[in-house]
């Protein structure tokens, strides 16, 4: 029987981190290990099932990981690029070919590792500073802009289990 490990943040904290990041941190990596065992268990035919018109494992996934770009994209202080846009407007659709999750998920996995250097290498200093976030230009402090980039993640992973859950039949609680 394989022994499962704590969730991530009852790990400790992770070398090379700023502290007040690494609730952060670890919300990143746990998502990680989330989609990790989303792509370990989910059949091929289930990842773009929308059940009850739900949105599918596959959309969650790649949701997770291209949310995540684009919030980093403004904590860095920049605009979103053509390519970004134009990605945001598809992760509903499979696409042709339909990509498989780990497909999906190989991407997700480069976004986060870019998530987390990029959050290794923000000093305290810089986390009251404030970014300009999408169209509108809403004033945000960096601090919030990661937090929420970290808790949207996780928030997608769980709707990801979830749906698949649902999709599996599991009926345990």
């Amino acid at each position: 029987m394989t022994e499962s490990k704590p969730e991530a943040w009852l790990r400790g904290s992770i070398e090379g981190y700023e502290p007040l990041l690494m609730p952060i941190v670890h919300a990143l990596i746990q998502a990680r290990e989330d989609v990790e065992g989303l792509v370990a268990t989910v059949p091929a035919h289930l990842v773009w099932e929308r059940p009850g018109g739900a949105a599918s494992i596959g959309f969650h996934v790649r949701h997770l990981g291209g949310a995540l770009d684009r919030l980093l994209t403004y904590a860095r202080g920049e605009a979103l690029n053509d390519v970004q846009k134009a990605a945001a407007r598809e992760e509903e659709t499979p696409g042709t070919p339909i990509p498989t999750l780990q497909d999906v998920a190989g991407e997700v996995y480069a976004q986060i590792d870019r998530a987390l250097a990029q959050i290794r290498s923000t000093p305290s200093s810089d986390l009251q500073t404030v970014q300009l976030v999408g169209r509108a230009r809403i004033p945000v402090m960096k601090m919030g802009l990661l937090f929420h980039a970290a808790e949207h993640c996780t928030r997608h992973a769980g709707q990801a289990l979830t749906t698949a859950k649902i999709l599996s039949g599991d009926t345990r609680v």
